[in-house]
């Protein structure tokens, strides 16, 4: 490791130590059932600390920021530590790192997090960025993900598309969906409602049209999430063909 990835591992260590608040700490960690502790630093702190540390201590190669990232996510004994190490990736000033050689580090965080914070944090923003920028390469990825015995890879393959709105590949986005559709597992159930209501906000009908297809697969957690906004979205298309 280099020595500037090795001083902003320990500077943000240091810092959410300053910014901890202990009576915190076991309301969080019960929260987020983490058998790793917590110190006790809610999010808006701990953005504000860790950014400070990143101003001080820039990064000037992909090799630096991924050591940076994976000593943070690999040595944390406090759960923030984790958080921190996904703050690092995000950092709008180390967007030129975030390209396909960044993949294995976001596979191993959502393999080893193995749990919704860690995995929907990656999966919405930083696979989603991946995939716009190299659709053809990102794409067969998430097909494997959609089918593996890893829960979390699944549900990383099925929100990779959330907010892309009418970008969204929906061939990509049901190939995705439909290895999961009959799933008994309540965050994959929970994954596809989400990623189908996020869409339904573009297109309603075709969001009515893949769960009507699919009713006797989808549990009715999933069918719920999915349609919640979906009627009053038509009732406004239809509104403004009306009108027009």
């Amino acid at each position: 490791m280099s020595s500037r990835s090795a001083r902003l591992a320990r500077a943000v260590r240091l810092a959410l130590r300053d910014a901890a608040d202990p009576s915190k700490a076991r309301g969080m960690q019960a929260y987020m059932k983490s058998a790793m502790p917590y110190r006790g630093v809610q999010a808006p702190v701990l953005r504000a600390a860790v950014k400070a540390v990143f101003a001080l201590h820039p990064l000037e190669s992909f090799a630096e920021w991924r050591d940076a990232v994976l000593a943070l996510w690999r040595e944390a004994r406090y759960r923030e530590e984790r958080y921190a190490a996904i703050e690092v990736i995000a950092w709008p000033k180390h967007k030129h790192f975030r390209t396909l050689d960044a993949l294995p580090i976001y596979e191993e965080i959502i393999m080893a997090g193995a749990w919704w914070d860690f995995v929907d944090a990656i999966a919405t923003h930083q696979l989603g960025e991946l995939l716009r920028q190299y659709p053809r390469e990102v794409a067969p990825v998430l097909r494997r993900w959609a089918v593996s015995e890893d829960i979390w890879r699944r549900r990383a393959a099925i929100l990779a598309q959330l907010g892309f709105k009418r970008d969204t590949d929906l061939d990509l986005l049901y190939d995705c969906i439909r290895p999961s559709a009959g799933a008994g597992e309540f965050f994959l159930r929970k994954a596809i409602g989400w990623a189908l209501r996020e869409f339904s906000k573009t297109d309603p009908t075709e969001v009515i049209r893949f769960v009507r297809e699919h009713d006797h697969l989808l549990s009715p957690l999933t069918k719920r999430e999915a349609l919640k906004h979906c009627t009053s979205q038509a009732r406004s298309r239809q509104a403004k063909r009306n009108r027009g």
